[in-house]
């Protein structure tokens, strides 16, 4: 028992230090001994666990998408609606990108063009995105002439940019900008079926600023 957890904290420690490096250098300029250095291991336990530097990022990969649809869930019972959801997932997930660095490498692997098997994190939030959206829609929360495929692509490709963005400048990933982008891509039906303008979800801002 006692090497197993020994082994567990290992491996945790290892997918962490991979995660930061990968984060700052990006994988193609990663090293597995300037990993194993950042976890403290020798070599050795590095290769015990992993018998490479791909198999590394595919567990960071793993852990940042599991990361994320552990937040996503967390929002679920305080939101008000799939359209709500959405937002919060969103939010939280892009601040997550500042202090969980699997969660921000799992980002900087899938848009990597030095990995061409990766973005399984991305390919997750993109089907979860889709399906909050089909829903917002059948529920009314969203216009009913807003594609759900063009909607699912603008806020994936928005995600993605904010996190980019907000690697060099935090001022990105404030609550205010973030607001901005759902008054812009989520409108709301109006009663009658008309919809209200972009300005006019001003409750979406709020509801962001509160996440």
């Amino acid at each position: 028992m006692v090497k197993q957890v020994r082994a567990a904290r290992t491996r945790r420690a290892l997918v962490v230090a991979a995660a930061e490096t990968f984060a700052r250098e990006g994988y193609a300029l990663a090293t597995l001994p300037a990993i194993s250095r950042r976890a403290g291991v020798s070599a050795g336990a590095l290769h015990f666990h992993f018998a490479s530097k791909d198999d590394l990022a595919v567990e960071v990969e793993s852990a940042a998408a599991d990361a994320v649809a552990e937040l996503a869930e967390r929002c679920r019972p305080a939101a008000a609606g799939a359209r709500q959801l959405l937002v919060d997932a969103a939010c939280g997930l892009l601040l997550a990108t500042v202090t969980d660095p699997v969660v921000r490498a799992g980002f900087k692997l899938g848009g990597d063009p030095s990995r061409r098997n990766g973005a399984r994190m991305l390919h997750w939030w993109r089907a979860w995105v889709h399906g909050l959206v089909v829903q917002a829609q059948a529920e009314g929360e969203l216009a009913r002439d807003v594609p759900p495929d063009v909607a699912t692509a603008v806020i994936v490709a928005a995600t993605v940019g904010f996190e980019a963005l907000g690697a060099a400048d935090r001022d990105w990933l404030a609550p205010e900008r973030l607001a901005q982008l759902w008054t812009f891509v989520l409108p709301r039906p109006a009663a009658g079926g008309n919809e209200e303008a972009a300005g006019g979800t001003g409750g979406t801002g709020g509801e962001a600023d509160g996440t």
